[in-house]
């Protein structure tokens, strides 16, 4: 087993990848993200937002150095374009804008920003670009692949059922979980942005 699968090295990935996706830290995002919108529709949005995230990593993964080396593109500026992204998310929340299901479609939610960058971003790609740098040999890629798709699998099943939470929360809940998503997405917003700024910094010094 140890010749095609290194057990070590996919615990390592998965630990780090569950970590900075945060599967239970999801749930308020995406009911908020959600409101008002049917069970089939959820389910529907909660699949294709693990599948773009899982898209996005996997071709990071095999491709993540050269896609930003011919752009041109640094960690900062990545940082920088997700942290503000999701501040313009995290103010429609705290406004009460996203909770209106008209201005906000199943295909859009699912792609920006519950695939990408809630759960694709910038601290995934880097995290999943630095673990192909360090494996060495078949059984750790393989290893690697194995945690990406293991992580997914459970977004997703965190995801599918979070419609539970919401029979039990209701309608006033769910309006307190999306200004309570609204706050703490603008202050990963605000962290993210300031990593950039830092990241830029040491790079020009």
């Amino acid at each position: 087993m140890s010749a095609a699968f290194d057990p070590r090295f996919f615990g390592e990935a998965f630990v780090t990848l569950f970590v900075i996706m945060d599967p239970p830290g999801t749930i308020p995002l995406f009911l908020a993200l959600t409101t008002g919108r049917t069970r089939q529709a959820r389910s529907r949005a909660a699949w294709q937002a693990v599948a773009v995230s899982f898209a996005v990593i996997c071709s990071f993964a095999v491709f993540g150095q050269q896609i930003l080396d011919y752009l041109g593109i640094g960690i900062p500026a990545l940082q920088g374009a997700g942290g503000l992204l999701l501040l313009l998310v995290a103010l429609d929340l705290l406004t009460g804008r996203a909770e209106d299901p008209q201005e906000v479609q199943d295909v859009n939610v699912a792609l920006v920003p519950l695939g990408t960058p809630l759960l694709a971003g910038p601290g995934t790609i880097v995290a999943t670009i630095v673990f192909v740098r360090r494996a060495d040999g078949t059984d750790d890629l393989v290893a690697l692949g194995a945690a990406i798709v293991a992580v997914h699998l459970v977004l997703y099943v965190t995801l599918r059922f979070s419609g539970g939470i919401i029979r039990v929360v209701r309608e006033s809940g769910i309006v307190l979980v999306s200004r309570i998503a609204g706050l703490l997405l603008s202050a990963i917003a605000v962290q993210l942005v300031a990593e950039s700024v830092i990241g830029f910094v040491a790079e020009a010094g």
